[in-house]
């Protein structure tokens, strides 16, 4: 559906044809690019507002903490929000790191040195098991209200090193059975298996769905 001429400068207007993305992770913001590249609506980063401060991640699950930020970003830019919260839950080390991912080890370490930490708790009870999953929650958000939410999961196991060069994050020490390799080895194939595929495309189907998606005249 193409916008009414006369309604451009409508605010209403601007804020339904448009998406904010909330992450400042470019590698994220990419993988969500792709997997939301057929809607017609603007996707907005945070790089439009950056004095924003980003709230602080007090969930204790991957959903409390998509619905907190999801919300405050709706409500401090006005515009349609989308937030998620992932990471990696290894049931050897009792779901860790989980909602701590991103601040595994801490904030500032590199995810060579979150996985040498990984492996040498590993090694601490070689018998346990490897599995482990990715999780991604996702919450949309508009004003104070949530309007959707759902979650991806993709179920592997750690791998016996890291390995591969493509993906990010945990990416090199998850191994998925059914591509026989890890996520960082699976080039094009990862976002058909990933959990934040999977939440991503459950939202672009209920947006699809459920609200009149507006695009802005072409240039």
């Amino acid at each position: 559906m193409c916008p009414d001429p006369d309604r451009l400068g409508d605010p209403d207007l601007a804020a339904a044809s448009t998406l904010l993305v909330a992450t400042t992770s470019d590698a994220k913001l990419r993988e969500i690019r792709s997997l939301l590249a057929d809607l017609p609506i603007e996707l907005a980063t945070l790089a439009r507002w950056p004095d924003l401060a980003p709230p602080e991640e007090t969930g204790r699950t991957f959903a409390e903490n998509a619905r907190l930020k999801a919300r405050y970003y709706a409500a401090a830019t006005g515009l349609l929000t989308v937030s998620e919260d992932s990471g990696l839950e290894i049931d050897a080390l009792g779901g860790a790191p989980g909602v701590e991912s991103a601040r595994f080890g801490g904030t500032h370490t590199s995810y060579a040195e979150k996985f040498a930490l990984i492996y040498e708790r590993l090694r601490a009870d070689p018998k346990a098991p490897s599995s482990a999953r990715f999780i991604c929650a996702l919450a949309l958000a508009e004003g104070g209200a949530v309007l959707f939410e759902t979650q991806g999961a993709v179920e592997g196991r750690i791998a016996s090193e890291p390995k591969g060069e493509g993906g990010f994050g945990y990416d090199p020490i998850f191994f998925y059975p059914p591509f026989e390799c890890t996520l960082a080895e699976a080039g094009d194939r990862k976002s058909a298996v990933s959990h934040r595929g999977a939440a991503f495309r459950a939202l672009r189907d209920y947006l699809m769905k459920t609200r009149t998606l507006m695009t802005r005249p072409q240039q």
